[in-house]
């Protein structure tokens, strides 16, 4: 089959690999349909991420029609159309049943993560082997554990399009909003014009956000959302300093405070001077920055991709503001079913942020023009 398999940073290559094949009674194989490329793969291609080793298949966000299910699977069978999530969840842990799905106690066996985090998390599809090295979907074919608890239906009247975004990326912007119990008399200023900041914009709206505001350096991504969201405000920080348009926007600060950008984020100089004396964290700027502008007692929803310990954290505001700090990977198959419905009447729409569709064999093109930032 065919997979995208990282070489080294910035190098990605489509090679032919064995097809998965059925290895646990609770496994299933997926032939793919759709595949997309995550904002927190650049992660991997820029290689910031650790763990990662040469000839890793890519990809954690994926949806496709089921091949083959072990003898213990029970909710799907060959034929079935589904989407996957990104987080493995075995379903039954402690974690799993508290609906913490992506803390799964069971399905991550690196002992490393234990060693950084004090725990295990979920394993995930198409990641650094820190969450425990599985196969990604970027491929004609992906094996899926637990496979009762990780494939949701789709129906066939709607598009991959549609509801390949369930996977992850749509999942993750509710959460956003879920963290920052964003509803009617809520404003939310969202860091990251992204796909994930776009959607989480895109929820916040449909949840009665008072106002959302959408905050990038790029112009045409900022043009883009408002070309799909009513309402939206945004800030270009390239054109205004954040903190001032924030406050002529709303007095005081924002309620809610959106991350969905991650620690490649780097504003100030002195982290730029870090970067260069490898003496690099992850950065702390778009932390500080939330915790400048949040209003006294507002909260911080962190969906951005942090690894590991950061250099600067302005704890001292954080605590004289008395602001709230939520944060984590989403726990997909949580929300999936209500999104999925909300994707049928068509209060949700994940394909506002489609922009580009390409055969697998242009992965390596794809890669670099997403993370360049550039339309073609």
């Amino acid at each position: 089959m065919r997979a995208v398999c990282w070489e080294g940073p910035r190098s990605v290559v489509v090679e032919e690999r064995p097809r998965p094949l059925i290895t646990d009674p609770h496994d299933a194989v997926l032939r793919i349909s759709s595949t997309a490329i995550c904002g927190s793969d650049l992660h991997l291609y820029l290689g910031s991420a650790p763990g990662m080793q040469k000839g890793d298949i890519l990809g954690h966000e994926f949806m496709g029609i089921v091949e083959a299910v072990g003898p213990e699977v029970r909710n799907v069978r060959p034929g079935d159309r589904v989407v996957a999530c990104f987080d493995i969840a075995c379903g039954s842990c402690r974690s799993c049943q508290r609906g913490a799905f992506s803390g799964c106690d069971v399905t991550n066996p690196s002992k490393d993560q234990e060693m950084l985090y004090g725990a295990r998390t979920a394993g995930l599809f198409g990641y650094a082997h820190v969450t425990g090295g599985f196969e990604g979907g970027q491929a004609d074919y992906v094996r899926v554990p637990f496979a009762d608890n990780n494939l949701l239906h789709v129906p066939t009247d709607l598009t991959d399009d549609q509801v390949l975004f369930l996977s992850d990326i749509m999942s993750t912007a509710w959460f956003a909003s879920e963290l920052g119990e964003v509803g009617p008399g809520k404003t939310v200023a969202i860091w990251g014009a992204g796909p994930v900041g776009i959607l989480a914009a895109h929820s916040c709206q449909v949840r009665g956000a008072d106002k959302t505001i959408l905050i990038d350096a790029q112009q045409y991504r900022l043009d883009h959302a408002v070309s799909k969201i009513p309402d939206l405000i945004t800030i270009n920080f390239g054109k205004e300093k954040v903190k001032e348009a924030l406050e002529r926007i709303v007095p005081g600060g924002p309620d809610v405070c959106v991350e969905a950008v991650g620690f490649h984020y780097c504003k100030s100089i002195a982290h730029a001077a870090m970067v260069k004396t490898m003496m690099e964290t992850d950065t702390a700027d778009i932390l500080n920055e939330l915790i400048y502008c949040c209003r006294k007692g507002g909260t911080i929803a962190c969906v951005g991709v942090y690894v590991g310990l950061t250099n600067g954290f302005n704890i001292g505001a954080f605590m004289e503001k008395g602001l709230t700090l939520k944060a984590g990977q989403t726990p997909v198959q949580k929300y999936w079913h209500q999104l999925l419905d909300m994707v049928k009447t068509g209060k949700l729409d994940p394909t506002m942020v489609i922009t580009h569709e390409l055969p697998i064999e242009d992965a390596p093109h794809a890669y670099k023009m997403f993370n360049d930032k550039v339309r073609r």
